[in-house]
């Protein structure tokens, strides 16, 4: 193609300078880049592709839009984490969330495939699998529940190599040292440096293609490359864009009381792994109350759980040493906070993946060299287990801490993490597994598994806890640490009728009659076993009268470590919280209408009405929404 000649500079050399072409060819043009790996792959392509942020994007969209093209083509797609921005429904989301996408995520390039299985146009030449989804994302798709593979994240590599992984395409970032060009892993080094390392000892063979992204940090250690180890790079500022930077979400009474309970039984000297999600932020932000206020700490435990005090309460004096699967932005607060500095040969954190909001990348490509070196991305295997370099590992995780998020748990210790009983997928397995089976092989190590007691459905509210449940993540033998915004339930060794009591006192006191009636029935709960009436106080007002005096004091803030969020959307977002919490009581409705129709808004909240373009509204509909928005910011100021 003359296009491809165009654009393809090493191509172009290698014409005019017979010989052995520089290793890696650099492309500036996507489709140049997607014509020369077909060239030296061929037509059957198994393209891995990272998890979650390091994706190629314009290297996938060119290879998709070439098997299109070309039906000849077999193009297997092997993934996690397909990133997507939001897609709002209700008129209120499109006039909050548009703008959010459009300052957020205007120049993120969509991925193809994403968009051609929601409107399931995915050609037949085309597989795409997965090993983790977006939480949610992919419920009720059939295409992406039929190829999703249930792994643990520990496994994801070997079943990349069993299905012939023959290209693997990743965002990279770039630097220039001394002439020479070197690439950085950076976000992604978890199955990628796996396969490297298969392929450095000749157990695999595959084509390593990088495009060079100018947001990713350059981050130092194991991912930290030589150019020779790719095949090709695309580098090119059309190809540039800004990173996916999800922002952070106000973090709820619920998800505080949960973080506040879990800083409770972290130790002090100790190991630190956070998963995904809001319990992050607050665990993290609880650390800190506990460290550096630490009065304030025991005052807020003491209302949050009467005449019962946390297993660890003290400040930080040796400090943590962090080890996790995902680098979260809370874990910097926590350096930041001094926690965090514990070193294990100059290192205070281990990851293996990141993504997150602008900041967390900005912090990382703004922090001096020799903070930067005292956090090392890894493969997940390091990670995640404890096999390779086993002594040195169990030396540096003591008192490990593994605190991650179930949907679900039973009564009897199960927890459901990642799907339906109906076989549905929400997520993924992912590393949780792994962390759990470390909580049980290192001495002095726990599991922690953290949910909300209740969800809610249409106008129902159900319970987290359950009798049983029809699908299971980590199953009961395994059972150790539940935490919920109503307390921990130790329940590691305990009997099931031990165990039954502990997960009845985190439970919600809504259900813990029916609950414990089960259990009595099915013979595994004494008849006469009564719950405590310290845990008969198990109701959401509850927990929240417990943090007021510290929310209104400012040490638990909705937003602990920033975000990208303005000040008008940060006070809008509670008030379209709320409203989403009327629809599903409408009796509710017709109050706030009232109210806000009878109520004329002031200046700030003008403010916030004007910023969803409902200061001057020309509808009906708008002069609704007017209303229903003044008052539910009348109600959450």
């Amino acid at each position: 193609m003359l296009g491809s000649l165009a654009s393809d500079s090493g191509r172009l050399a290698s014409k005019l300078c017979p010989g052995p072409q520089p290793m890696p060819k650099l492309f500036s043009d996507p489709q140049a880049i997607a014509e020369d790996i077909i060239r030296d792959v061929g037509t059957d392509l198994v393209v891995g592709l990272p998890l979650g942020l390091g994706k190629a994007n314009h290297v996938v969209n060119a290879l998709y839009a070439r098997a299109v093209a070309d039906r000849s083509i077999k193009l297997t797609l092997f993934s996690a984490l397909t990133l997507e921005k939001p897609r709002p429904s209700s008129l209120l989301e499109r006039r909050f969330i548009g703008p959010v996408i459009d300052r957020l995520f205007g120049g993120y390039p969509d991925l193809a495939y994403a968009d051609s299985l929601h409107a399931g146009e995915l050609p037949p030449n085309v597989q795409v699998i997965e090993f983790f989804f977006l939480a949610g994302k992919w419920l009720h798709v059939p295409y992406a529940q039929q190829h999703y593979i249930s792994a643990n994240y520990t496994h994801a590599s070997s079943y990349l190599l069993t299905r012939g992984l023959n290209v693997v395409t990743q965002l990279v970032a770039k630097r220039v040292v001394d002439g020479v060009a070197r690439y950085s892993l950076s976000c992604n080094t978890d199955t990628t440096l796996d396969i490297l390392r298969a392929r450095n000892e000749g157990r695999a063979s595959f084509k390593l293609i990088g495009q060079v992204n100018s947001e990713l940090p350059f981050m130092p250690g194991a991912g930290d490359l030589p150019a020779d180890e790719f095949s090709a790079v695309l580098d090119s500022p059309a190809t540039d864009f800004p990173l996916f930077a999800p922002p952070a979400e106000p973090v709820s009474d619920t998800k505080y009381a949960i973080g506040l309970h879990a800083a409770g039984l972290v130790p002090d000297g100790g190991t630190l792994q956070i998963g995904i999600g809001q319990v992050g932020d607050a665990l993290a932000r609880g650390l800190i109350v506990r460290h550096h206020d630490n009065a304030q700490y025991h005052a807020i435990m003491k209302r949050l759980t009467p005449g019962a005090a946390p297993v660890e309460s003290g400040p930080f004096t040796k400090g943590l040493y962090g080890v996790s699967e995902m680098l979260i932005d809370a874990f910097l607060g926590l350096i930041d906070a001094g926690i965090l500095k514990r070193e294990v040969e100059g290192v205070v954190l281990h990851g293996a993946f990141f993504v997150g909001p602008k900041s967390l990348y900005r912090a990382l490509r703004e922090m001096a060299p020799d903070q930067l070196a005292r956090i090392q991305m890894m493969p997940v295997s390091f990670t995640n287990q404890l096999y390779g370099d086993e002594d040195a590992k169990r030396r540096a995780r003591i008192d490990a801490r593994f605190i991650n998020t179930a949907m679900m748990a039973t009564l009897m210790g199960a927890a459901v993490s990642d799907g339906l009983e109906d076989g549905q997928v929400v997520s993924g397995v992912g590393g949780q597994y792994n962390f759990v089976a470390q909580a049980f092989a290192l001495h002095g190590a726990r599991s922690i598994l953290a949910l909300d007691s209740t969800r809610q459905a249409g106008r129902k509210t159900f319970s987290n806890i359950r009798w049983n449940y029809g699908h299971q993540t980590i199953p009961r033998h395994l059972r150790d640490v539940f935490v919920t915004e109503y307390g921990a339930a130790d329940v590691r060794g305990k009997s099931d009728a031990e165990t039954i009591a502990a997960m009845l006192a985190v439970t919600d006191s809504r259900f813990q009659d029916e609950l414990a009636g089960i259990a009595k029935d099915a013979g595994k709960l004494p008849k006469a076993y009564e719950i405590p009436r310290a845990h008969r106080e198990n109701f959401p007002e509850r927990v929240a009268e417990a943090l007021k005096p510290a929310r209104e004091a400012g040490l638990l803030p909705s937003f602990p470590f920033g975000s990208d969020f303005t000040e008008v959307e940060q006070r809008l977002i509670p008030a379209l919280q709320l409203l989403r919490e009327a629809q599903r009581t409408p009796l509710r409705l017709p109050g706030l209408l009232w109210q806000g129709m009878t109520q004329p808004p002031d200046a700030a909240k003008r403010e916030c009405l004007k910023r969803l373009g409902l200061d001057r509204p020309t509808t009906f509909a708008e002069r609704g929404y007017r209303a229903l928005v003044n008052a539910a910011l009348a109600r959450t100021k």
